[in-house]
């Protein structure tokens, strides 16, 4: 009786161990996913959806909060709640940069951009993940989220990793940027409005009065 208990718990614990490897295991591949994400923006023409944002590296430590717009093609806008004031507004052509009580306005081409929240810009035209990161991976993420992770192209020098918390439809939900000097950078997106009625009057930047314009540096 012993040893048939103990072959029968040997089995149970085979299989409880089964069930968890199992439970591990993304439904789908990195391939599926990317495509379920692809699908899901490339049938927008607009979003609206709050963010946190934070920042940890060089023995530094931030937290801030805001709204985030987006409107095809290669319209962006990050109103910051916390700290006030502060914009980063990509209108097509420029992106710039200002924080309210600076001694200037910092603007660059859209094209020389190299900002952390740039990787967000291919969800504004014709969506392809796979062609955006390589060395794409799923794994399991928590509440029944899944993560997709790559290396971005184009920012080999600076970012190692990207990683998208995104739901089984394709939604993305958070994003972590760990940079090669080990800065990590994290996104969370909360109350996402599909298609919201935006105008692209908004996505025009005008500086304050008396502020210069400053041509920023592109990336070296």
């Amino acid at each position: 009786m012993d040893k048939l208990l103990r072959h029968g718990g040997a089995v149970l614990a085979a299989a409880l161990f089964s069930v968890c490897l199992n439970a591990q295991q993304p439904a789908v591949n990195a391939q599926d996913l990317a495509q379920r994400v692809d699908r899901h923006y490339n049938q927008l023409h607009s979003l609206k959806a709050g963010f946190s944002e934070s920042y940890e590296g060089l023995g530094m430590r931030r937290t801030e909060s805001g709204t985030l717009l987006l409107l095809k093609p290669g319209l962006m806008r990050w109103d910051y709640s916390s700290p006030a004031d502060k914009q980063f507004v990509l209108d097509g052509k420029y992106a710039w940069f200002y924080s309210k009580g600076d001694p200037q306005v910092q603007r660059i081409p859209a094209k020389q951009l190299d900002d952390l929240r740039s990787p967000l810009r291919f969800l504004l035209g014709h969506t392809a993940v796979e062609k955006e990161l390589n060395n794409l991976k799923v794994s399991a993420g928590p509440n029944g989220r899944l993560t997709l992770s790559g290396q971005p192209k184009g920012q080999e020098k600076r970012v190692s990793r990207i990683t998208l918390a995104v739901t089984a439809e394709g939604t993305i939900t958070a994003m972590e940027m760990v940079e090669t000097d080990g800065a990590t950078t994290r996104f969370t997106f909360t109350g996402e409005a599909p298609n919201a009625p935006l105008s692209p009057g908004v996505f025009h930047f005008t500086p304050p009065a008396g502020v210069p314009v400053v041509d920023a540096l592109p990336p070296v």
